[in-house]
């Protein structure tokens, strides 16, 4: 869950700093001046049912990702204390553990806590320290590769001014595709920009249609850290 579309607010008193919700004065500013005023993008559910999209279905199962990564219940998230959250991560040197104080709670968001809260398992092939996933993102894979597993015939990557593969349009990815990364774009790296897909993103999709093994406790403590 991330903040999302700042808006332009007064700063509230200094004299609403409360110092068993917020760990400095400092992380009180940046709540008053930069969170609080931000709308909230929420994890998206995710139902399907038998015979409707039955790949995508069996591989969500298959990665545990139906029991608590796509499942959250309706009102199970309390925005104040996200905002909170965030507020008490930020520290510009990023030195800290992958943890922070909310409400007199440790809260860590290492990539082993999130596999156990989330109940997600990392797969690893014989004799390999990383998933499939990590290993591939550590290559430069071709964008005309990527293309040809996500978009539906003759469409393809849209080119920045420098000529090189820039986006995918929505419109021109498969349906599997398309379902991808429409809970990619609410339980992955959280973005409301949804009309196409950067090359970042596009890996990312690559990775769940080729049913790619992944660190997705990895991939979330990541997202968290570069929002805050």
């Amino acid at each position: 869950m991330a903040p999302h579309k700042r808006k332009v607010i007064a700063s509230l008193s200094q004299a609403s700093y409360d110092s068993s919700i917020f760990e400095s004065r400092d992380a009180w500013d940046r709540y008053a001046d930069n969170i609080l005023g931000r709308n909230i993008l929420p994890e998206r559910n995710v139902k399907l049912y038998i015979n409707e999209f039955d790949d995508f279905r069996r591989e969500v199962k298959r990665r545990n990702w139906h029991k608590e990564l796509t499942n959250f219940s309706e009102g199970s998230i309390n925005v104040a204390i996200v905002k909170e959250f965030y507020a008490n991560l930020y520290v510009p040197e990023d030195k800290k553990p992958k943890q922070v104080r909310v409400r007199g709670h440790l809260i860590k968001f290492d990539a082993d806590s999130l596999n156990t809260f989330l109940k997600t398992l990392v797969v690893l092939e014989e004799g390999e320290s990383l998933p499939s996933y990590s290993r591939f993102c550590r290559l430069r894979p071709d964008p005309q590769e990527l293309a040809s597993r996500l978009c539906i015939p003759g469409r393809g990557f849209f080119l920045n001014a420098e000529g090189l593969p820039w986006k995918l349009l929505r419109k021109d990815l498969t349906t599997l595709a398309q379902t991808w990364s429409v809970l990619s774009y609410s339980n992955l790296p959280l973005t409301s920009h949804t009309f196409d897909l950067n090359l970042d993103m596009a890996k990312l999709v690559y990775g769940l249609v080729m049913k790619m093994d992944m660190n997705i406790g990895a991939l979330i403590a990541g997202q968290i850290s570069l929002i805050a």
